[in-house]
């Protein structure tokens, strides 16, 4: 059977949504795919529905938008040349910023183009293709539409919900829709595709547990909307419920070594649930270029070029690893005198100079024996959902509105993460123990700073707090580690004047580009249902 993967590549040229449009208003173009003679057959759906998972379509988001987003405005990673960089990290973002653009436009584009896919299914597929065939590709397309919006409500709350794109011909002007009815969007989506996606599939496509997976941690996200002092019990019990199905009924478990999960060889393994599908040799604006950005050095790079945006893992982060947490910190983050022979590996391993970032950075086209990989198509798939997220979610669905719990369920799967990575067995889970375990489980995988919304929705004094804390004990500051003593120390060196974080940070402006195309986005949001 072939690999999802060989599939991408073969699609590539025929993906509807190019990388870069305009605005989430243009309708994604036509091409081979949503044409009316393509769909004849089961064949036709998966290549299809495979378009969905990678190249151009995802290259916005991931590359421009993901870590960003997610790690730098967190207070997880820094940069301090950037302009858009520099405007997350001390929270001074314009409607103008390019990154938060990125993640606008780029996932709006992943979403029309599974609007395309699921429209062209239910309209245009030979009645020879049977309804289950059918409804398990819906499902598909229905599973990363529900992550896009996820995103979407994550950073932006009240956002507009396109189902067919082909209407904005007629009416291109749209208001943006209630936060908790986004939410719900994205949870209807995810429950049909928890119904119709087969347990099994081959290596890279979602199934049911991806979709229950996903649905668990929608849930414990909405749990806190407008809910100020504690969350909605009812929808804790549905994030422990689905949750708790992935992590005791699906046969899955976690890869056991945690830094082989961010090894290329390793691409789509047990624990990945939903992974971004990237090929080599496809060129700027359909390949992976974490790496190319953020690497510390070009030295490690393919035809040693890139590093242009050193990230730097901040203070704060390297606080978070306790002194036995190595495993996952040297998988992480680079310190000064860390060596990585996977990396370079003709001339003897990468040998640290310094702190950098190490989870995505997978080496040259020697070290992968890729010969086309360039500095354009690193061939990481990226994970979007984790297993061992699942199981985090599980836990903290648990301990709810709780200030502690010792529940064997809860310490049962947050302690499997812990296991495997080879800290202290837990005897007790309470919120800050679990952002913490989050963070360090998840860093730079654009992670954190969703946990610190869901935080803001239910304590947001507390979450504003949090955030204006990682300043006052200069923990949003890079940092320098000497090996000999183990000692790391805070730069000296004046960081860029931070704005002190209100709720208001926690909900990103909306592209002033966009609000020129459509100004009812400047309009307060209305139901969708």
């Amino acid at each position: 059977m072939k690999s999802i993967h060989k599939i991408f590549i073969i699609l590539l040229c025929t993906a509807a949504v190019a990388g870069c449009k305009k605005s989430f208003l243009d309708r994604p173009s036509n091409s081979q795919i949503s044409s009316t003679n393509f769909y004849k057959t089961r064949s036709d759906l998966r290549l299809a529905t495979a378009s969905l998972y990678g190249g151009a379509l995802w290259f916005q988001w991931s590359n421009g938008a993901l870590i960003p987003l997610g790690d730098v405005l967190s207070g997880t990673g820094s940069f301090q040349y950037s302009n858009d960089l520099v405007q997350l990290f001390t929270r001074t973002i314009t409607a103008q910023n390019g990154l938060v653009t990125n993640g606008w436009v780029g996932l709006y584009n992943v979403i029309g183009q599974c609007n395309g896919v699921i429209n062209a299914i239910e309209k245009q597929a030979d009645p020879s293709i049977s309804t289950a065939d059918k409804n398990e590709a819906i499902g598909e397309a229905k599973f990363i539409r529900a992550i896009a919006y996820y995103h979407l409500a994550v950073y932006w709350g009240a956002v507009p919900i396109i189902e067919d794109n082909s209407k904005l011909i007629k009416d291109p002007l749209l208001p943006r829709n209630i936060i908790t009815d986004v939410y719900k969007f994205a949870v209807n989506d995810l429950t049909y595709a928890s119904q119709y996606l087969p347990k099994t599939d081959e290596k890279g496509r979602v199934t049911t547990w991806s979709a229950q997976g996903m649905l668990g941690k929608v849930y414990l996200t909405m749990a806190g909307v407008g809910k100020s002092g504690s969350r909605d019990q009812a929808l804790l019990d549905s994030a422990k419920k689905y949750a708790g199905n992935v992590c005791k009924n699906s046969g899955l478990s976690l890869l056991p070594n945690y830094a082989d999960l961010f090894k290329a060889q390793n691409n789509d393994n047990q624990e990945s649930l939903f992974s971004i599908q990237w090929a080599a040799g496809v060129g700027y604006g359909n390949g992976n270029t974490i790496q190319t950005y953020f690497s510390p050095s070009s030295a490690i790079l393919p035809q040693k070029q890139g590093g242009w945006q050193a990230l730097q893992p901040t203070y704060d982060l390297y606080r978070m690893y306790s002194a036995k947490d190595t495993v996952r910190r040297k998988a992480t983050i680079m310190l000064n005198g860390d060596l990585y022979p996977e990396l370079d590996q003709a001339n003897g391993g990468f040998k640290a100079t310094g702190s950098g970032l190490k989870k995505h950075i997978i080496g040259n086209e020697k070290d992968n024996n890729s010969p086309t990989m360039d500095i354009w198509s690193s061939i990481e798939h990226n994970a979007i959902l984790r297993l061992s997220d699942v199981y985090l979610v599980y836990a903290e669905a648990i301990l709810g509105n709780n200030s502690s719990t010792s529940d064997g369920e809860a310490l049962l799967y947050f302690n499997k993460v812990r296991a495997r990575a080879g800290v202290d067995i837990a005897t007790a889970i309470t919120p800050a123990s679990m952002r913490t375990e989050r963070r360090v489980e998840l860093a730079f995988e654009g992670q954190y700073w969703i946990d610190l919304v869901r935080y803001s929705y239910y304590d947001p004094s507390n979450a504003v707090k949090f955030l204006n804390d990682q300043d006052a004990t200069h923990g949003r500051i890079s940092f320098t580690y000497d090996p000999a003593t183990k000692i790391a120390t805070r730069d000296t060196i004046a960081p860029p004047s931070t704005l002190p974080a209100t709720i208001n940070s926690f909900t990103l402006p909306i592209p002033a580009s966009e609000i020129t195309s459509d100004p009812k986005l400047a309009q307060p949001p209305v139901p969708y249902y």
